[in-house]
């Protein structure tokens, strides 16, 4: 596809698949720095930035966000690719608002519930993109993205809190309908799907016993946004609730 086929699907369907949005070089340059931030950052951590299943096991690692506090991610939020492609697609100038990095590492249940970004970011007009990279082959089995297409264009839905750490908001009238028009997003390492901040997606557990289900991603808000400060701090304080309840240290 050409970039002008894929903003003509992203504007359609919320979403667009990206083959191999890097070069081999520049994807084992990724891998390689987030293994070290996982190897020598992600110890020195606070509860907030990385999610475990269980901290005593390493291996459950599920999450990382506000990345950009080490050098190299702080850079990579301005990486020539990304940002191309996140402004292209929004059609205006944007900047990264954070790396983030997802698993579901294999013998855990994490779901992820049906949501939209925007209801967590707030932001009007909602020229906001995630471009989510794929570290591993993703399929159905480990967990795959499930997209609602065009689910974009019409107003945000309903949401309310959910039991899932690092999702803390799910959809609440998600129902047959919306399972129907899902679209299963397969992808290999290295691959991108970029979608828009209103798209309504989720995922299943994995389900494999020895696979992982790794992605970095980034966000790109356009710079005609403006947050809802309102809206964006009755956000924050379900997080921080949630992160009390669950017992964690920010």
């Amino acid at each position: 596809m050409s970039p002008s086929e894929w903003k003509s699907d992203y504007d359609r369907n919320g979403f667009v698949i990206v083959r191999q949005l890097l070069s081999a070089d520049e994807f084992a340059e990724l891998r390689r720095e987030l293994d070290r931030y996982i190897r020598k950052v992600v110890p020195t951590l606070p509860d907030a930035d990385a999610f475990f299943d269980d901290k005593s096991r390493p291996e459950t690692l599920k999450q990382m966000q506000h990345m950009q506090k080490d050098s190299f991610f702080a850079e990579y939020t301005r990486q020539p690719k990304w940002k191309a492609l996140a402004e292209s697609l929004i059609g205006e100038p944007a900047a990264c608002e954070g790396p983030e990095w997802f698993n579901k590492p294999p013998g855990t249940n994490h779901i992820t519930p049906p949501h939209q970004d925007n209801y967590y970011f707030c932001l009007t007009p909602p020229s906001v993109i995630t471009i989510w990279m794929a570290l591993d082959d993703v399929d159905d089995e480990n967990g795959c993205l499930r997209y609602v297409r065009g689910s974009h264009l019409v107003p945000i839905r309903p949401h309310n809190r959910s039991k899932v750490l690092g999702f803390s908001q799910g959809i609440t009238d998600y129902g047959d309908a919306d399972r129907a028009a899902e679209v299963r997003i397969h992808l290999a390492p290295g691959d991108v799907v970029a979608h828009h901040g209103n798209t309504i997606h989720r995922a299943d557990a994995n389900r494999s016993a020895i696979r992982n289900r790794r992605a970095f991603a980034m966000v790109f808000k356009g710079v005609s946004c403006q947050r809802d400060e309102v809206a964006f701090a009755r956000y924050m304080t379900a997080v921080n609730e949630q992160h009390q309840q669950m017992g964690l240290k920010t």
